[in-house]
């Protein structure tokens, strides 16, 4: 490929049907890869580890090295926000992400003047990836959804249904409008640091948009996500962007109307005829059960086949429909990766 061509990310993300679709995986880098399992263990602690340029770069780059996917994401979090605001993330193995929950008295003293300090080097890893990276290869930054990062906020955990977090909006609308007009501009600002230091897309992971009802879903993920999407364009208009509202369900449908997103992540509940129809409208991506790819066997290729022969003929990413898990054995991602290319 010439080293200006356009990565096949970004073909599909501008509307392009290709015949073999670019494939990533959310969470490609993580714990089912024994390289990363060691880089980990020399950073000391997880959060370490997404603020070390160097070692974030090493494990951003070990998917793409391992599985020769079409894009590289890069190695990081959704509560590094949280963490830039001065809420003290940190995380426990088996319990999750952990910080101090917060208040509407705490929301009002929430200060983003020093929210670079832990932010520029997850941006200088941005730089260091793409000067790494072939020119084919897609380099995807990403944010959390406002809602998604305010219920973990609010809750200073995940609690399943995030129960805290919905109950705070239905109280407290003036508080929780407070922290979701910090997040987003917080978030806009993050996501255009990393497009302007070399991302050719971002993603906004809405991982907790399920929990809402249709009026708290436009309220909390679909104008929030809108905004940040209007302030990026402000800036950079051609800015490649996917959301992510896991769970959303029949809101799926709207969400691209709604928000101006270039291409809909779609989880892997999401029925392949409502993904086709939405399809029609523009990039799908997604959305293969990640225990299909624990699984392996005839279950993973019948996954892979529906999904091939439903959307593969549109402009189609091929993804889970969440982040791969722990256990998944490294030969079945082989097998995935085979597969797609060879149909």
């Amino acid at each position: 490929m010439s080293k200006t061509a356009k990565p096949a990310l970004l073909r599909v993300l501008d509307g392009e049907a290709l015949a073999t679709p670019p494939i990533w995986l959310m969470r490609q880098a993580g714990r089912y890869l024994p390289e990363y399992r060691a880089t980990r263990a020399r950073a000391g602690s997880f959060l370490e580890l997404c603020y070390r340029p160097d070692l974030a770069t090493e494990v951003t780059l070990q998917p793409i090295r391992r599985f020769d996917f079409d894009a590289a994401i890069l190695f990081s979090d959704i509560l590094v926000v949280a963490d830039a605001l001065g809420r003290s993330v940190r995380f426990e193995d088996g319990v999750g992400p952990l910080m101090e929950p917060l208040d509407r008295s705490a929301i009002g003293a929430l200060d983003d003047g020093t929210v670079w300090q832990k932010l520029d080097p997850v941006i200088e890893t941005v730089v260091r990836v793409r000067g790494s990276l072939e020119a084919e290869k897609a380099l995807i930054g990403f944010c959390g959804g406002p809602w998604t990062v305010a219920t973990y906020m609010l809750a200073g955990r995940s609690t399943g249904d995030q129960a805290p977090a919905r109950l705070f909006a239905y109280r407290e609308p003036e508080a929780m409008e407070r922290l979701i007009d910090m997040l987003v501009s917080v978030s806009s600002r993050f996501l255009l640091a990393q497009l302007k230091a070399g991302a050719d897309a971002v993603q906004i992971f809405d991982s907790w948009a399920g929990v809402l009802d249709e009026d708290q879903f436009t309220r909390w993920c679909e104008e929030p996500v809108r905004r940040i999407v209007d302030n990026v364009r402000a800036q950079l208009p051609a800015a490649r962007i996917i959301g992510f509202p896991r769970g959303a369900g029949g809101l799926y449908e709207r969400y691209r109307g709604a928000t101006g997103v270039n291409g809909v992540g779609l989880d892997w509940t999401v029925p392949l005829a409502a993904a086709r129809r939405m399809q029609k409208e523009g990039p799908v991506q997604g959305n293969l059960d990640p225990l299909r790819l624990v699984a392996g066997g005839q279950v993973l290729d019948d996954g892979i086949d529906r999904i091939m022969d439903t959307l593969g003929k549109g402009a189609l990413v091929f993804n889970l429909g969440h982040g791969i898990t722990p256990e998944t054995p490294i030969e079945h991602v082989e097998r995935l990766v085979r597969r797609v290319r060879g149909r």
